[in-house]
């Protein structure tokens, strides 16, 4: 019993992984209601558990999942065309912000995930609730997860993402297809999305392993479809060029034991020479015909440290200059962050310092990078004790087992 309960507890992770979003996708399809085709998804998440565990593991449990989701969701609608029929004079017809006649499918989105991608992207809502909300709803991503890629609390994205439910029942903002003229306004939000979900499986903010496969490939799924549907945007060929020059090194991110490799030691010969083929010639084309965007220029680094041959031989110059234009397109403070890392291999560890207390630490608080940076200098400088200081502040926002093993080693090492 005990075996078969672990049989269903993995076979439901691995549907969730994969198959959550078709089985949303598919319910948001029926009902045209967002909520009740999270709500009814998430029953049939529920049910599985009973029922595969009284009748086994289906063969194909996506479709179980779609197919009991929908049912729950026909259920639901029955249920509220009885309360209509029962209480007619207490309900207002549905109105939409296209009225009567509203295409319920169609535009030029083929793929079922990226078109909801697109519909939670609604310019009706703050870009960081679009973002938080499509992270939650079409990619399956939890609550905590979103807050780390968000660099925020829990309770304040539980509250960011509740506001933005709210808002849409309010607003009685339809979950549609946008029409093709719609697709660009929506474009960045869309864009942003897909690489924090890149993100969050690139480095997992927690878990056993450093990398999350499902989490990279329904990334670049989505940034493969957004290229197909949109071949002339440049931002599109930067965000993708992005993901596979960044994913191309996955084999050589961890050693033998999982522990976090960076970069300079990390075995270049082993990195996919066919996804930085296919990155190059994406950056290459984001880069002309006008000012990048702040995609193409984050592939346009990724490429710099692809084409060296050593860490060594990186030329920190260019690094430097890159992320001086990234600055000015995208005045994040990761980004500033990370020239000031670049910054310390052009020109020494003392001159990374200084970049580091520029930084707004108040704009990175709970970010584990910036400690983590600041220890890897104070190291480089001798002073085993400040390191030290350093690397236990990173380790304490450190869920990642694979970035602590790194964390915990470098500490050993300057004697903390």
């Amino acid at each position: 019993m005990a075996a078969q309960r672990e049989l269903v507890r993995e076979a439901l992770a691995e549907a969730h992984r994969r198959e959550w979003a078709h089985v949303l996708t598919a319910t948001v399809r029926l009902t045209r209601d967002l909520d009740l085709a999270e709500e009814c998804s998430q029953e049939a998440f529920l049910t599985a558990v009973e029922a595969w565990e009284r009748d086994g593991v289906p063969r194909n449990p996506g479709a179980w999942l779609t197919t009991t989701a929908k049912r729950k969701a026909l259920d639901a609608l029955r249920r509220a065309s009885t309360l209509r029929t029962k209480l007619p004079l207490l309900v207002e017809p549905e109105m939409t912000e296209d009225g009567p006649g509203e295409r319920p499918d169609g535009g030029d989105i083929a793929d079922d995930r990226l078109r909801l991608v697109f519909t939670c992207c609604h310019p009706a809502l703050a870009r960081e609730a679009q973002v938080a909300l499509t992270l939650r709803l079409v990619c399956g991503l939890t609550t905590p997860e979103i807050a780390h890629a968000f660099l925020v609390s829990e309770p304040t994205m539980a509250a960011r993402v509740t506001r933005a439910k709210k808002k849409i029942t309010a607003a009685r903002i339809p979950y549609r297809v946008p029409e093709t003229h719609e697709l660009p306004e929506r474009l960045d939000a869309v864009l942003t999305v897909v690489h924090l979900v890149f993100t969050t499986g690139h480095t997992a903010p927690s878990g056993d392993t450093l990398v999350r496969p499902d989490l990279v490939a329904r990334a670049l799924d989505l940034a493969r479809v957004l290229l197909e549907l949109m071949p002339d945007e440049r931002e599109v060929r930067g965000l993708l060029a992005l993901l596979l020059l960044n994913d191309a090194r996955r084999a050589t991110r961890v050693d033998d034991s999982g522990e976090l490799l960076l970069l300079e030691d990390q075995d270049r010969s082993r990195w996919d020479r066919e996804q930085v083929a296919d990155g190059r010639v994406l950056v290459m084309d984001a880069l002309r015909g006008g000012r990048p965007g702040r995609f193409a220029l984050q592939a346009a680094i990724a490429a710099v440290h692809a084409e060296a041959p050593s860490w060594g031989e990186t030329d920190w110059r260019q690094v430097v200059g890159l992320y001086d234009l990234l600055l000015q397109a995208w005045p994040s403070p990761v980004v500033a962050l990370n020239r000031a890392a670049a910054v310390a291999m052009r020109d020494g560890p003392d001159a990374g310092l200084a970049a580091l207390d520029a930084l707004d630490a108040g704009a990175l608080a709970g970010y584990r990078y910036l400690p983590a940076a600041r220890a890897d200098l104070l190291r480089r400088l001798g002073h085993a004790g400040e390191a030290a200081t350093a690397y236990r502040q990173a380790l304490d926002l450190t869920d990642n087992a694979a970035e602590r093993a790194f964390l915990q080693r470098r500490l050993a090492e300057v004697g903390g």
